[in-house]
């Protein structure tokens, strides 16, 4: 090669990598958060041709027009229809709760309804035995939708129990993550099997850039939930698969996973439906009646009532579902958890198996802290997932220092359940963590419950974990070595690429 072809592509070089550092300070920052910006351009920069292909994949933290188009449809239907879930309640809540609903219902469209019943399992073979069981009296139609479907012995008499609804007549739907279920050593298996036993089911988010199906690839739906005919509903955390995700990894170590599910009845069953209808238009274009139908049975007139104390356990629940995702235009579920948290008065307890806070919720839990209020954090003493228990971790000390009480949930267990309390009559529990991830780039599902007994169950929860587990005092955080925590914070950078 001739000297002056050399300095010719070298000089090329140098502009390109002019041209990129100049176009990435103008096109990061735009409509993004400082501190994933600060992340994406320090990529940029460190290592501006491989930073600008990352970007380009994985840069955009919003679906499609085309998705987000659907999305604002769907919630259209929504507003119009919500009085079929029941009359939103009218008592005089606290101010802070009615303006927390009407965020809610903003964002996600639905309203606050009544609940007859929700009772909590925490038991993993339990709760699928409990859905297996519901999913015996279908009569009209069974909604499935998890992160991960897994055909396995652990949940073989659900697929069961799906095959005799079949045979009854009765319309099974599935829907299931393209991209996290087909991980699962027995995906093959688990889509032979829907297709033998005559299940309508369809892959959420599919990833087929060979066939027009392009997103962001780490754009996933994580929402867990069942509805049998309008009538039973579950969300929470587990996914439809053994306790040790059927990984030959996870068995070799002897991890199990440790969740909480919700099973409901009553007006709220519809909100739940309601979303997986949504996810259903979104993936085949078929506009299932929003709120029920033909497949449904007529709504339940039930008005729901709180006063401004402590609810009775007979006193109807009050219940809103809160979807999120990135088809919407805000942080749904970031939104309601700084409400909750801002609002406390007494105390806020959470359960996450991922913690990554952003900066906004980082600084609403250490003010409830500083404001006098008992705060406590649960997580697990391990983690599944190096990078993100990594940057997990790098927030203990800032946690501790504050005096917020660290729980660690003990090893083989993976704590899996996620939950927010505060006080003693409000409670969040469904699919999503507190991370980055569950706020930006993936579809939750959140169910934002007002009742002083269903709040009393859940601290019966909470304490199991205590007595389970063990506190992390900040003294013991001190003496962690310097090349554990070096890694934290390495971690905690690159979570902030979104």
């Amino acid at each position: 090669m001739s000297t002056e072809l050399s300095t010719f592509i070298g000089v090329l070089l140098v502009l390109a990598d002019l041209a990129i550092r100049i176009a990435a300070l103008i096109i990061v920052p735009r409509d993004r958060k400082p501190t994933a910006a600060m992340a994406w351009l320090l990529a940029i920069f460190l290592i501006p041709f491989v930073g600008i292909v990352l970007f380009l994949l994985i840069g955009n933290v919003k679906l499609s027009k085309r998705r987000r188009a659907k999305q604002a449809e769907i919630d259209r239907v929504l507003q119009e229809r919500a009085s079929v879930l029941a009359p939103e309640p009218d008592a005089a809540w606290p101010a802070w709760f009615a303006t927390t609903v009407e965020q809610n219902r903003r964002l996600g469209a639905l309203p606050a309804v009544a609940g007859e019943s929700a009772e909590l399992i925490g038991d993993y073979g339990a709760s699928i035995a409990a859905m297996t069981a519901d999913l015996d009296t279908a009569e009209r139609y069974v909604h499935v939708e998890f992160y991960i479907v897994a055909f396995d012995d652990v949940t073989k008499d659900f697929f069961a129990a799906m095959e005799r609804a079949v045979a009854r007549g009765v319309t099974v739907r599935l829907l299931l993550d393209h991209v996290a279920s087909r991980r699962v050593s027995v995906h093959e298996a688990t889509f032979a099997e829907l297709d033998r036993i005559g299940v309508q089911w369809h892959f959420l988010l599919p990833f087929q850039p060979f066939k027009g199906n392009y997103e962001r690839p780490d754009l996933r739906n994580h929402r867990k939930l069942v509805v049998v005919d309008g009538r039973v509903a579950y969300t929470g955390s587990q996914n439809l698969i053994s306790r040790d995700y059927d990984s030959p990894k996870n068995q070799k170590r002897g991890l199990m996973w440790q969740e909480l599910v919700v099973r409901l009845t009553g007006p709220v069953v519809r909100s739940v439906d309601a979303v997986f209808r949504s996810d259903w238009y979104a993936e085949t274009d078929e506009l299932l009646d929003a709120v029920g139908g033909a497949d449904a049975p007529p709504a339940v007139e039930t008005p729901a009532h709180a006063d401004g104390g402590a609810a009775a356990a007979s006193a109807p629940l009050v219940c809103q579902v809160v979807p999120s995702g990135p088809a919407y235009e805000d942080e749904n579920n970031l939104r309601l958890f700084l409400s909750l948290v801002a609002s406390a008065q007494e105390r806020v307890i959470i359960t996450s198996p991922y913690f990554v806070p952003d900066e906004a919720m980082m600084y609403a839990i250490t003010s409830a802290k500083l404001r006098g209020l008992d705060v406590q954090l649960f997580v697990s003493e391990l983690g599944d997932q190096g990078s993100v228990w990594h940057a997990q971790r790098s927030y203990y000390g800032a946690l501790l220092r504050a005096g917020v009480r660290i729980w660690l949930y003990p090893a083989p267990y993976i704590l899996h359940a996620k939950h927010l309390s505060i006080d003693d009559d409000v409670a969040v529990i469904g699919s999503s963590n507190m991370d980055i991830r569950s706020f930006n780039l993936n579809y939750e599902i959140s169910l934002m419950v007002r009742s002083a007994s269903f709040v009393a169950d859940m601290r019966q929860v909470e304490q199991g974990y205590r007595d389970a587990g063990r506190e992390l005092t900040l003294e013991e955080w001190n003496r962690e070595p310097l090349s554990r925590t070096f890694f934290d914070g390495v971690a905690r950078l690159t979570s902030a690429l979104q």
